[in-house]
This record gives C-alpha cells, sequence and structure tokens, in this order.
C-alpha cells in the first residue's frame, strides 16, 4: 500500500478570509504532500507496515523498528495530523451537538473553551499542534504536541486541533 495525500473536500478558497487560498494551497499540496512521500520512502523497505493504516503506525509505535520510528512519528504524525485538520476546518458553522455540551460542561463555556485553547496554542513554543482530545480517562482535555506528534500515539483521541506551524498561516506573495 502506499499512503496517499486525502482528497480536499473543499476548494482552496473556502476558508478566506481566515485563511487565503494561497496559504492553503501550498499548505495541503506542499507540505502535507511532503509527509505522505516521506512515510512512504521511509516504508519503502517495510512491506508488512506499509499494510498498516497510519493510525495503526502511531498507536503502536514500540512495534516499529527503532531505526525508523522517529521517522514514522514525524512523517506518519504530519501526515496524521494534517488529513485530521483539514477534515475539521470550516467556517459559518453553527457550535451545537453533543461536544457542544460537553465543552460547556468542562470549561463552563464555550468562550472559556477558546479562551484556553488559544492560550495553549499561542504558549507552544516552537511548532506543534493544540488539541481538544478525549483522554484516557474519556474526559477532555486541552494538549500541546511538539512538531508531528500525535494523541493518538498517547492513546487520547483527537477531537478539534489547530495547526501552530508557521507553514500553516503564512501569507504567500508570488
Amino acid at each position: 500500500m502506499t499512503y496517499e495525500l486525502p482528497k480536499l473536500e473543499y476548494p482552496y478558497t473556502s476558508l478566506e478570509p481566515f485563511m487565503d487560498s494561497k496559504t492553503v494551497e501550498i499548505h495541503y499540496s506542499k507540505h502535507h504532500q511532503a509527509y505522505v512521500n516521506k512515510l512512504n520512502e521511509t516504508l519503502q523497505d517495510y512491506p508488512d507496515l506499509q499494510e498498516k493504516k497510519v493510525e495503526d503506525l502511531l498507536k503502536n509505535l514500540k512495534e516499529i523498528p527503532e531505526e525508523i520510528r522517529q521517522s514514522i512519528i514525524n512523517f506518519g504524525g504530519g501526515h496524521f495530523n494534517h488529513s485530521f485538520f483539514w477534515q475539521i476546518l470550516k467556517k459559518d458553522t453553527k457550535f451545537s451537538g453533543k461536544i457542544s455540551k460537553a465543552i460547556e460542561k468542562k470549561f463552563g463555556s464555550y468562550e472559556k473553551f477558546k479562551e484556553n485553547f488559544t492560550k495553549s496554542a499561542l504558549g507552544l513554543f516552537g511548532s506543534g499542534w493544540t488539541w481538544l482530545v478525549l483522554n484516557k480517562n474519556k474526559e477532555l482535555e486541552i494538549i500541546q504536541t511538539k512538531n508531528q506528534d500525535s494523541p493518538i500515539s498517547q492513546g487520547m483521541k483527537p477531537l478539534i486541533t489547530i495547526d501552530v506551524w508557521e507553514h500553516a498561516y503564512y501569507l504567500v506573495k508570488v
């Protein structure tokens, strides 16, 4: 199996004015594609691992040969994290449903959650991600991961994320 860039379910322009179309295009087609390419290169001599979903690789890092483990974390994590990121990006969406009730119960209000989530993202030194996860105790928690580390490697279920890498938001001038 060769890993592939998942289809983006919306046009590059659909996130404007929050993310400009050129940044979305480059982030998706260049940065994310590079993680996919490097993951495939890493696994070229490991046909048994090529058959696994990227989630399974990341959930079972102790089973990955040590000589490629960090590459799986970097490139598999980059692929998984970005695939998740693209799926949840939307604008003009009403905050509702089970997640809204759970967030309000945990944080007191949606505004308080946004404040805490933003504070976590702005407080991340270097590059990485801020996540709202369902932790091992089945509770909502805001966490940070460095670089392309993924919460699924820690037994957590990602619910919401923000990419805190500079390539996620820079404006490109051509």
